[in-house]
């Protein structure tokens, strides 16, 4: 009971009947003992899938963004040409005698005159794949015609090794005149007269 010199408010004066007095708070409803279990493992699920992500991210073994690849230019195709206006020379790089002479006889049968086709026998005899060699970008046609539809498969290499040199006495003379293809036949020249296709 309150002492009686305290003095009076609107909490004293209750309307009768009335059961509530001071402060009431509804009871928190009991959690399952599954549901907690069951949102432990959703969350350990998260957290892992967020971890191995992220972790991928890092190392760069996955992208956000697609990769750009670059798309290839196409490369201009080039025809062969069979163009006897260059001089050919024949090099025997086999240990097969007269191969060369062979060779030279095939090309001039292909419509070379003859003085323009020379033979002789290269420095070693191991080479593998039959080339024919030229001199600049511009003979790669005339090379092509010669490797492709007279020696029926050669490869061809750009070269300045088998062109004649400078002769600074003939400066005057035609440039188309010191072009040159040179063929060097090498191990895989078929026993028909025709090189066997290079892989």
């Amino acid at each position: 009971m309150p002492p009686t010199d305290a003095p009076t408010d609107r909490f004293d004066d209750l309307p009768a009947g009335s059961s509530r007095v001071g402060a009431h708070r509804a009871e928190n409803p009991r959690m399952r003992g599954g549901i907690v279990v069951l949102w432990s493992v959703v969350a350990i699920i998260v957290i892992v899938a967020v971890g191995i992500v992220g972790t991928l991210l890092a190392t760069g073994k996955i992208a956000l963004s697609p990769v750009e690849t670059a798309t290839p230019t196409p490369t201009e195709s080039i025809e062969p040409v069979v163009d006897t206006s260059y001089p050919v020379l024949v090099l025997n790089a086999t240990a097969q005698d007269g191969l060369g002479g062979q060779v030279r006889d095939q090309i001039i049968a292909a419509g070379w005159p003859e003085e323009s086709v020379n033979s002789g026998e290269a420095g070693s005899q191991d080479f593998q794949h039959t080339t024919v060699y030229y001199g600049n970008a511009a003979d790669l046609p005339a090379a092509l015609g010669l490797a492709e539809n007279v020696l029926g498969g050669a490869r061809t290499e750009l070269s300045q090794a088998y062109q004649p040199a400078d002769d600074p006495n003939t400066a005057d003379v035609d440039e188309s005149q010191e072009k040159q293809l040179v063929v060097v036949i090498g191990a895989d020249w078929g026993p028909g007269g025709v090189a066997t296709p290079a892989p």
